[in-house]
């Protein structure tokens, strides 16, 4: 048994969670979900304002970067309107002129004067880049940097690949069920290796049930398999399918969480539940992977890789983050390990997917620059996505093809659906509503029926499913028998299986609508993937279309295993991600003839007697982009401090799921990603100007780069072509 209670330092670690890094330098594993177990006993306790940059009149002389040989801007002819916006401009960089909040733009002798495109900018390689998501409006990622006199911080060290006998350890949390996986070069000849054994049972699990059971204080009392096997405590309350707080819909507005997931203890936030699950998850893990492997296991130091959906946003990337950190995922392993955090690692479902199955090319005939779609069908999303097989099968990279994509329909909808059936049918019995009989019909539904059902071959079957009452035993006109209720097939099929399974087949249809070409395989993983019914209709709707439709071996573990085998791989597998979402700033440009013509309302004079143009977008990267991974886009800023007091810098990140390039923020539907705040007081030249006494202020020149990932964006400060400090942005997947 494992001891899992609130471990010491939780709230160290939820703080460090916040914090920004300045920059220094057994047998046969059983294949079906754990079930009850009579023979156990139950243990009793398991131990387990913004500052306003508008530039007033007077101030030191913009730096020479700045000056303008044509004098004051309202001297000059109207600017030129901009160049039309391209998914595939260089670097995504925004063209000189574009000032957040009142900064001043910076302008160079001789270049086109602001709100123009210089030539200087065509010259980078093309890019694009993942999706974002808006944060609640109260958030804040603030960037702090060393201060380091006039000279530049040391360089970043960027998470590296070359550590070759190095620990990676891979974490699947899953709606319903979550997996542990782990491998080293020096370790069974680099092979992923799967924690088997868990406390609460003596057989051995690939997947444990993603629950919890919270005693009446809110203290943890059993976890996994001994949660989700509980009979009734008094006080109790047994947690669980929490993981779905986070889904997008539900972080934008609390109304919209589905009314059938059972409610959170009360005081407690999903992000507790997911905190409290994952300590009990890792602490267990570093005992048995210890056991496993011995004096090897270098646990402190390790990459531990994290999975979340396609489909989540970036908050709900964020927050598992920060869950991570404050579980003690990964820590600080020895004096001077500044960059601990970066050991974290977010990787999406269906990109670790795709790298377990790009793995099995020979059993799937696949090919260098051949097309395949993952459907990782789970207990609560199923996620798309399309690549490509890059280069030699020898020295594996997979690229991204389209955007992806993902939705609420996993195996769980199906409990949920028959959920609702029983209640309809059993509507006049309330004897057999109370919760633990709710609790048994769905258990037996969901560990029988559920994925051997067939569909319409079953129709005329009866399925049978006893009541835990035994009082009240029949009613034939509702199929209630001998204490069983039996339901015909084809009215599973109508109401239960039906529903889910069509919203499946769509998603598949609409990602395959994305690609301009043909695929040549469908490889469907995850634990939803091993419905026979599922199965069966796709292979009936897309078997005319796409060569191979398949489910590769360990299936149900593709996710894990794809994502401890990214860590073993020591480089980046997947070279481009698609962008799913445009992200943008909005920002106040000099008003132009289309600005007067549309929207005069945003025009107004700044205290330079500027007509300036407010709520203007300026995109940085536009929804389908593709980018390198890791990639780093760069804007030019300037800001105008009247004290030295005025350090901070805030710039407002957007997004939108809209096609359509904006050019106001009241054409679409724009999201709120997060205030980027900047503290500039550790730059060389913001500290030259603070120290000169200047009652008409000074400008400070910067810029701000963002490296996208595949689950997450960094933000950079850059001075003088040097990083000076990174923060760790919102970011959907």
């Amino acid at each position: 048994m494992s001891c899992c209670g609130e471990p010491d330092n939780k709230a160290h670690n939820a703080q460090a969670a916040q914090q920004v890094t300045p920059l220094q330098t057994p047998g046969q594993p059983v294949t079906q979900q754990p079930g009850p177990q009579p023979s156990l006993q139950w243990p009793g306790a398991n131990s387990c304002e913004k500052p306003n940059f508008l530039s007033p009149p007077g101030p030191t002389p913009l730096p020479q970067a700045h000056q303008s040989p044509y004098g004051p801007w309202e001297s000059k002819p109207s600017p030129p309107s901009q160049l039309p916006f391209s998914q595939y401009a260089p670097q995504g960089s925004p063209p000189p002129g574009m000032y957040p909040d009142g900064a001043m733009p910076p302008h160079t002798p001789g270049s086109p004067r602001p709100g123009t495109v210089s030539s200087t900018y065509v010259g980078y390689s093309p890019v694009q880049s993942p999706p974002m998501a808006r944060t609640s409006p109260d958030r804040t990622l603030a960037m702090s940097v060393t201060s380091r006199g006039t000279s530049p911080p040391a360089v970043p060290q960027q998470p590296s690949f070359a550590d070759e006998g190095k620990l990676s350890v891979s974490i699947d949390f899953g709606t319903t069920f979550s997996g542990v996986a782990y491998g080293s070069s020096r370790i069974a000849a680099g092979k992923v290796q799967q924690i088997l054994n868990w406390p609460g049972s003596f057989e051995t699990f690939r997947k444990i049930p993603t629950c919890l059971l919270y005693d009446q204080t809110g203290q943890v009392i059993a976890w996994g398999i001994e949660a989700k096997n509980a009979g009734p405590v008094p006080g109790a309350v047994k947690c669980e399918w929490f993981k779905l707080f986070l889904e997008p819909h539900a972080l934008r507005d609390e109304a919209s969480v589905d009314p059938r997931l059972p409610a959170l203890p009360p005081g407690k936030r999903a992000i507790d539940l997911i905190i409290d699950f994952l300590s009990c998850l890792w602490d267990y893990a570093k005992q048995q992977i210890t056991r496993e492997i011995g004096a090897v296991a270098d646990l402190d130091s390790a990459d531990v890789w994290l999975t979340v959906p396609a489909a989540w946003d970036a908050t709900g990337c964020q927050m598992m983050r920060d869950a991570a950190i404050a579980a003690g995922l990964v820590r600080s392993a020895r004096a001077g390990d500044h960059a601990w955090r970066d050991r974290l690692r977010i990787i999406s479902e269906p990109e670790a997917a795709a790298v377990h199955c790009a793995n099995l090319t020979d059993v799937h005939k696949l090919a260098p620059n051949q097309r395949f779609m993952i459907c990782d069908a789970g207990g609560g999303t199923v996620d798309l996505a399309v690549y490509r097989i890059m280069g030699m099968l020898s020295n594996l990279e997979i690229a991204e093809l389209c955007a992806r994509s993902g939705a609420n329909c996993g195996s769980l909808f199906l409990d949920l659906r028959f959920r609702e059936l029983m209640k309809t049918l059993l509507a006049d019995h309330p004897v057999h509503l109370d919760r633990v009989s709710l609790a048994n019909f769905m258990e037996n539904f969901s560990e029988t029926e559920k994925l051997r059902y067939m569909g319409e071959e079953d129709d005329d079957k009866m399925f049978h499913f006893t009541c835990f009452n035994v009082e009240d035993p029949d009613d034939p006109a509702v199929g209630l028998v001998n204490g069983e209720v039996t339901i015909p097939g084809n009215l599973l099929r109508r109401e239960v299986f039906d529903p889910v399974v069509n919203q499946v087949l769509e998603q598949i249809e609409a990602q395959t609508k994305k690609v301009d070409q043909r695929l040549d395989a469908l490889l469907l993983v995850g634990g939803f993937s091993g419905s026979e019914y599922l199965f069966r209709k796709v292979q009936e709707r897309f078997a005319s279309q796409i060569r191979v439709i398949a489910r590769p071996a360990d299936c149900d573990t593709a996710t894990l295993r794809g994502a401890a085998q990214y860590g073993l791989a020591r480089r980046p597998l997947v070279s481009s991600v698609i962008a799913p979402q445009s992200y943008m700033l909005k920002v106040k440009l000099p008003a132009e003839r289309e600005d007067w013509l549309k929207r005069p309302a945003y025009i107004r004079e700044n205290d330079a007697g500027v007509a300036i143009c407010e709520n203007r977008l300026q995109y940085l990267v536009a929804k389908g982009a593709i980018l390198r991974k890791g990639q780093r886009l760069k804007t030019t800023f300037c800001k105008f401090s009247q004290t030295p007091s005025d350090r901070m810098f805030v710039a407002t990140l957007y997004t939108s799921d809209s096609d359509k390039i904006m050019r106001y923020t009241d054409e679409g539907e724009i999201m709120e990603l997060c205030k980027w705040t900047i503290d500039l007081g550790a730059l060389p030249s913001f500290q030259q100007n603070a120290s000169v006494p200047n009652s008409n202020g000074f400008y400070t020149e910067f810029e701000l780069g963002l490296e996208l990932d595949s689950a997450e964006v960094r933000g950079v400060l850059i001075y003088q072509g040097q990083d000076w400090g990174r923060v760790v942005f919102d970011y959907r997947t």
